[in-house]
């Protein structure tokens, strides 16, 4: 047996105007926490583990390591399976790729069908019209007037824009007239909001940020996802005096301080002529950002993206780690995949063949951010030195430490629990040192099962009660559990996973543990995975998953010596900007 486990088997619109300019409301967003913020860099001794210290690069050598057959391209396509369904594509689906199956050609009212269509009441009226996407709308409203005053009233467009804002109620197009104008000013940047949560590629260690809007000033913004664990104490376990155990109260807040986006109602009217220049295009072209924050000289454009096709993505995926520099990584479920950008010295080599040039083309599940500090000369008018990567640049000045980062968004699937896979979510773990990292906790579905496939078979002495508590147990502690990085480190970057349980059935079944604090939970076999700074010479080694519970869970670094603890986060408590974040 491993560990001291008991043994017990059982257990545009682009026809869309805004209308006249409103005056925006600009208020600065500030941070409110319980606990400052400090650097998640804890500060840690050779003491914490009483195995291998895994801080300790040299000791890496000497672990052994397991297989990882399971781990490598053939479980990147098990995890992806799923996402060639039809079903999924159809739910996964935006009002963009809705409106291209109608082919943009909207309603064809006409003659004796039109007069019926008016003459129906306006209760009708509107719930037909509310099935049409906001690209379809103004075609219905050129027909004549009648359905003009139908498809353009806040009735329509309220929902349109609702849909686009999960945790937040909007109750008034403020600060624009109507909700038609204001889904006008944010066209091409709703999907924003919509899913969420982004994760980018920056360097090893990544980025994870929450964008929301916030309809007290009308503003799409996204801010940083950081954690820091408020106890850093450390106990000896009772089954094994040779481990320690690393206790994890983890504060989760969004950096309100520093936006990562931001996009206000009339900024498209206020960006120095260039989005109206000879030859602009406004889809593949850069939007500049007026960030709240914004230092002198520094400067954000926000890039909508083009995915990658299927057959080039899986081309270049194949490689081994950096893979081709796509995003998200193949060990990442995704059903659209974006080019990113390997250096500062690759920015230029973005071609126009890498960005959308019309609404078909635009992903609406990547984006690209290009930063960069400008010097010498005079400084750039918000709007000026925005031209393309690659192309037009603007204003004259030298441009240092620049950088792309391109960001992805996960399916809601992915991070949503269900009876049978409690332990799908968005999870933050202790790293010691490395300190809070964010993990998608991935459960992929299995196919459905019979009992008697399960091996379940009725004792005469059960009652109805414990037979369906039974029967409900064989199935959520059965397939495979995967926990990957969305933020890493210089060991184990983001988009990698960092440990894997193949089977949490009995295939994978340890025992019970008996001993406190782990009383009563599950422990399952699980593959850890270490390398060395820059993601070198990576490799799996033995672990132990302890499942502690729908919202908390362990991993038992066996050769490390110390057990460290992962927390659920909730991602709908920040998503209100009215609430304290």
């Amino acid at each position: 047996m491993d560990g001291p486990w008991a043994s017990n088997v059982e257990t545009s619109p682009d026809n869309l105007t805004s209308g006249e300019d409103h005056l925006s409301s600009r208020h600065s967003a500030a941070a409110s926490s319980d606990v400052p913020f400090q650097s998640t860099l804890a500060i840690t001794s050779p003491d914490n583990y009483r195995g291998v210290n895994p801080e300790n690069e040299a000791n890496r050598d000497i672990m052994e390591g397991v297989s990882v057959q399971t781990l490598r391209h053939s479980d990147r396509q098990a995890s992806n399976s799923f996402y060639n369904e039809a079903s999924h594509q159809a739910r996964f689906s935006t009002d963009t790729t809705q409106d291209h199956s109608r082919g943009g050609h909207g309603a064809q009212l006409a003659g004796s069908a039109a007069s019926l269509f008016i003459s129906l009441p306006a209760e009708l009226i509107d719930s037909i019209l509310s099935y049409l996407s906001p690209y379809d709308l103004p075609a219905v409203a050129a027909t004549c007037r009648t359905l003009y005053h139908h498809a353009v009233s806040d009735v329509i467009w309220q929902p349109i824009v609702q849909r686009h804002v999960p945790g937040a109620r909007v109750r008034t197009p403020y600060p624009c007239a109507s909700f038609r104008d204001l889904y006008a000013e944010h066209d091409r940047l709703w999907f924003l909001p919509k899913y969420k949560i982004w994760f980018g590629d920056r360097d090893l260690t990544g980025k994870l940020i929450l964008v929301r809007y916030d309809p007290r000033r009308g503003c799409i913004e996204g801010f940083e996802l950081l954690a820091v664990s408020r106890k850093t104490s450390y106990q000896h376990w009772s089954a094994n005096h040779e481990v320690m155990i690393h206790c994890f109260e983890p504060s989760v807040k969004l950096h309100l301080d520093k936006p990562v986006l931001q996009f206000k109602v009339g900024d498209r009217h206020n960006d120095g002529g260039f989005s109206t220049r000879p030859g602009a295009n406004r889809f593949a072209d850069e939007i500049p950002m007026a960030l709240d924050d914004r230092l002198q000289h520094m400067y954000s454009n926000f890039m909508l993206t083009k995915a990658l096709s299927h057959e080039d993505a899986d081309a270049m995926l194949s490689d081994d780690y950096p893979y081709g520099h796509i995003w998200p990584t193949p060990v990442v479920p995704a059903c659209q995949r974006a080019a990113g950008v390997r250096s500062s010295d690759d920015i230029h080599r973005l071609s126009s063949g890498d960005r959308p040039h019309c609404r078909s083309e635009v992903s609406d599940q990547t984006f690209r951010i290009r930063r960069w500090i400008q010097m010498t000369g005079p400084a750039a008018r918000h709007g000026v030195g925005v031209g393309p990567v690659g192309g037009f640049t603007g204003a004259v000045g030298l441009h240092i430490g620049e950088e792309v980062m391109t960001y992805s968004t996960l399916d809601s699937m992915l991070y949503t629990p269900t009876p049978t896979k409690p332990w799908r979510g968005i999870w933050v773990g202790d790293y010691s040192g490395h300190g809070c990292e964010f993990l998608l906790i991935n459960q992929p579905d299995d196919p459905p099962a019979t009992d008697d496939e399960l091996g379940l078979v009725r004792r005469d002495s059960e009652t109805d009660e414990e037979w369906e508590a039974r029967r409900r147990e064989a199935r959520i502690y059965r397939g495979r559990l995967e926990a990957i990085k969305l933020t890493g480190d210089p060991n184990v970057p983001r988009g990698e996973y960092t440990f894997v349980a193949d089977d949490l059935g009995l295939d994978g079944f340890i025992g019970l543990a008996s001993e406190p604090p782990f009383c009563g939970a599950r422990v399952v076999r699980s593959k850890g995975h270490v390398a060395g700074t820059g993601f070198v010479q990576d490799k799996f080694i033995g672990s132990q998953l302890l499942l502690l519970g729908p919202d908390r869970l362990a991993q038992y670094w066996v050769g490390f010596g110390h057990i460290s603890f992962f927390e659920r986060v909730n991602i709908d408590e920040h998503l209100d900007p009215s609430r304290r974040s």
